[in-house]
């Protein structure tokens, strides 16, 4: 019988439809969408043998090896997976790489393990891949973007999170968009950054929210770039300021990259490790702008990054952070501030706390 295909690929992405990827381990790392979860029809080494055996003997003899490979215990594993996850899931559908023969196999094993005809994607992982591309095009030339600066430490990040219509960039970059901007855990892709960014615009212009909220940013958050066409439109919006004074941006400073980034350790890594793993982010970081402080100030900052360390390590107290983040934020980024906000006098459209600037932009 002919089981259900869908190519609803907009309903898919913008109502949060659960994913059941059936491609290899390696091909869901290089790229994936935030819901799907993985599991596998064949194994990366599987696959990788199948493969030579098509290109020696062809598409017969390929097929006749992926049935050997999964007689028996692999198929009844792979099966109660699938079940497992489609009973937990009853509204997602599945896909392969090109919507092929791996999807419609594991669609035929779940019909026959369960009577359940689950749908499975009408071009696989390639056409909604495609599809997210040409919306991101799309969505960028819709929406309407107001851009919101300020200072290193003004807690802009802080501001979007009160907004309800903003796309976090750094959060879906999962960088913090600075030296110090890394996390415990690695940044995305550059093709997983795309397809979140993509769904996330997809997302609030079906909302009706082309007036969106977006961080200033540089071409590159971490090693994730923006494409071209989304920072060319950034760099021409109008422009909010978030004002902040010196003694507020040491604190939200000290809150993001001490406290925070501390938990975020210590939670991946347990309390000892995550401390330790904490104080070598926090000092490579430093060391990463080395030759930009000069080398004297670097070895005096480093010097009272390492007595906070120590301090805070002893007494859980974290105030001597301070010292190093306020020649960090006076002396290092405010220059760089200065001179670029020179070049975006012409867009600023307000200027103000937090409170006044999320005021202005709940009713822009």
């Amino acid at each position: 019988m002919d089981l259900p295909l869908t190519e609803d690929y907009h309903r898919l992405f913008v109502k949060d439809v659960p994913l059941l990827d059936t491609r290899s381990p390696v091909e869901f790392s290089a790229g994936a969408f935030p819901l799907a979860e993985n599991l596998p029809l064949l194994t990366d080494e599987e696959r990788h043998l199948i493969g030579i055996r098509y290109k020696e003997s062809g598409q017969d003899a390929a097929v006749a090896l992926g049935k050997e490979l999964m007689d028996g215990k692999p198929k009844a594993a792979r099966v109660a997976a699938w079940v497992e996850y489609i009973m937990l899931h009853p509204e997602g559908v599945l896909y392969c790489f090109r919507g092929g023969m791996r999807s419609q196999i594991t669609q035929q094993w779940i019909y026959e393990a369960t009577g359940i005809q689950y749908p499975r994607v009408k071009g696989g992982y390639k056409a909604l891949r495609n599809y997210l591309l040409e919306q991101l095009q799309s969505s960028i030339q819709t929406i309407n973007p107001i851009v919101l600066g300020g200072r290193t430490g003004a807690g802009k990040t802080v501001v979007l999170k009160q907004l309800d219509n903003t796309v976090d960039l750094e959060d879906l970059a999962w960088h913090r968009g600075s030296a110090f901007g890394r996390h415990s855990s690695p940044q995305p892709t550059q093709i997983d950054f795309e397809n979140s960014l993509s769904i996330a615009l997809l997302k609030h212009i079906d909302n009706g929210n082309a007036a969106l909220v977006l961080e200033d940013e540089s071409k590159n958050i971490g090693s994730r770039h923006l494409p071209i066409e989304l920072y060319e439109r950034m760099a021409a919006a109008p422009l909010v300021v978030l004002q902040a004074s010196l003694d507020e941006r040491i604190e939200i400073s000290i809150q993001e990259y001490v406290h925070h980034a501390l938990e975020e350790y210590q939670s991946a890594h347990g309390e000892e490790k995550g401390f330790r793993l904490w104080s070598e982010y926090a000092i490579t970081s430093l060391d990463r702008i080395r030759k930009r402080l000069g080398g004297e100030r670097h070895q005096a900052m480093k010097n009272m990054l390492q007595r906070a360390i120590d301090h805070f390590y002893k007494t859980g107290e974290a105030g001597k952070h301070a010292d190093w983040i306020k020649i960090l934020l006076n002396e290092y980024y405010d220059p760089m501030y200065d001179y670029q906000i020179k070049n975006k006098q012409g867009r600023i459209i307000f200027s103000g706390s937090a409170k006044e600037v999320i005021d202005y932009l709940n009713h822009a």
